[in-house]
């Protein structure tokens, strides 16, 4: 069940955090706090078993103990736009968790597959066995 659009994420199991920047950029880093560190509760979410599965390994070292995923976005230099790409971010991971993965059927080659393999390998042989050493008798 691909879907395009991500599900909304509740709102009770979002927690936000705003942090200072970090590395070069003057003022405005030392300043504001406009980093976001956005935790999303797991639990709240309600997901079935093979979507939860999905999610922790998709989220990988950003889930917790706790069952939280943490998020950090410090892209841009306003709050609200960390915010959204924070919340984006995790929209998406939720959404792709939701999409099942396709099975892959087993096949076998046909026996004139197999055939023409062999005869093949066989021509090839006989091609290097034609490049040895020439003997004079």
């Amino acid at each position: 069940m691909p879907s395009a659009e991500t599900p909304p994420l509740p709102e009770d199991a979002l927690e936000e955090r705003f942090l200072a920047g970090t590395g070069p950029g003057g003022q405005n880093v030392n300043k504001v706090a406009t980093a976001v560190q956005m935790r999303l509760d797991v639990f709240a979410l309600r997901l079935h078993p093979d979507v939860y599965a999905r999610l922790r390994t998709l989220a990988g070292s950003r889930w917790t103990n706790d069952g939280e995923i943490v998020i950090t976005a410090r892209e841009y230099r306003s709050r609200e736009a960390n915010r959204e790409e924070a919340r984006a971010r995790l929209g998406e991971m939720v959404a792709k968790a939701h999409i099942r993965p396709v099975r892959r059927v087993k096949t076998k080659p046909s026996k004139s597959a197999k055939a023409k393999r062999l005869d093949g390998k066989s021509v090839r042989a006989d091609v290097k066995r034609g490049r040895g050493k020439v003997s004079m008798e």
